[in-house]
């Protein structure tokens, strides 16, 4: 978790090699509506949550490509080292820099992109991706994050997606105004944080060659395993983190309503203050006295300070994100529950 909160910090500080050239590839105004990916990036993506990827550690790194008219092509990526908190000496942004001119120097693309970052059971819709990805975006516009899910990838599916933060909270974000008022005002609401961009997965055609080779020599047996209905304990686990973000929704609608209250509270004891004065000015004149001095009663009455509503709505987006899970779930292991009766009708 040290390194999420690392990178958040970091994201926007390696740009200087790429920034211009990443504007420069897209002189339009047109925005990402494809991420095209090769293989190989999505083997490296694989192997290194493989390799430093336990349980619910993430693993993050860099994605290098360019830009051809509104699709983003990502060529090449390179991860971020696990390191600790001892690790003082450690610079990210000399790495990245240091990785970068190295693959310049071989005739790599090395132009910033985006970066990517695994999941545990899909929790990555938090406030260190918003402030990553709003680093990342903010410096060259077309970037992406891609979000590998390796649970629902060893049930016999790559899971990857990509996902941009919206122009409305992009504008948000640089005001860093998260007060309810303003996220009212910009109409933002936890469907319309993130954007998905398609992708595709391309590959040479020597590549391609090759994996219809090992299709051919793979194992009828080895396919069936795949129609394994035992996802009992994904599912779940999805139920467990679903009650657990529930839970924090249902504290912060307490914090709300009590900021609710509190604001009704102190609106009567203002009135209340005004009507007492109000009387005594009224008897002050009737004894010919000057009425009391204008007071300015913000001074008196301070406003209770909002709860921030960013939260909460990181909060609803990851519940959404929780019930599409579940949901995917349910119908994955209806198709499996179909295709192994059809087997077993065809065998018989």
């Amino acid at each position: 978790m040290a390194s999420r909160k690392e990178s958040s910090g970091t994201a926007g500080s390696g740009f200087g090699a790429s920034k211009g050239k990443g504007k420069a590839a897209a002189t339009g105004d047109s925005a990402v509506k494809q991420v095209q990916i090769d293989g190989l990036v999505v083997l490296k993506i694989i192997k290194h949550y493989q390799e430093e990827g336990q349980g619910n550690e993430v693993v993050q790194g860099v994605l290098l490509g360019l830009v051809v008219d509104d699709r983003l092509e990502i060529t090449n990526c390179f991860p971020f080292p696990q390191h600790t908190e001892d690790d003082a000496d450690f610079d990210e942004v000399q790495y990245q820099m240091e990785m970068m001119r190295s693959l310049r120097h071989v005739n790599i693309d090395h132009l910033h992109v985006g970066w990517y970052q695994s999941t545990y059971y899909g929790s990555f819709v938090t406030r260190a991706l918003l402030d990553s990805q709003f680093s990342y975006q903010h410096a060259i516009e077309e970037s992406v994050v891609l979000i590998y899910d390796p649970i629902k990838t060893a049930q016999g599916s790559l899971s990857l997606k990509a996902y941009r933060l919206t122009p409305k909270l992009m504008e948000v974000c640089k005001e860093k105004d998260f007060s309810p008022e303003a996220l009212k005002k910009a109409n933002i609401a936890y469907e319309n944080m993130f954007e998905e961009v398609p992708i595709v997965i391309k590959n040479s055609y020597l590549i391609n060659v090759m994996l219809w080779e090992l299709e051919k020599k793979s194992a009828v047996a080895d396919r069936h395993e795949l129609l394994s209905l035992a996802s009992s304990n994904h599912l779940g686990k999805s139920l467990q983190l679903l009650m657990d973000r529930v839970d924090e929704m249902s504290q912060d609608i307490v914090k709300y309503n009590t900021y609710l209250r509190n604001v009704s509270k102190q609106q009567q004891q203002k009135h209340q203050y005004q009507q007492r004065r109000q009387q005594e000015n009224i008897q002050r004149q009737s004894r010919g006295e000057a009425p009391l001095p204008e007071e300015d009663i913000n001074k008196l009455f301070k406003p209770p300070q909002p709860p921030p509503r960013m939260e909460s709505l990181l909060i609803a987006g990851q519940i959404n994100t929780y019930c599409q899970n579940i949901k995917e779930f349910n119908a994955q292991n209806l198709g499996k529950l179909f295709m192994a009766q059809a087997l077993q009708d065809y065998n018989n």
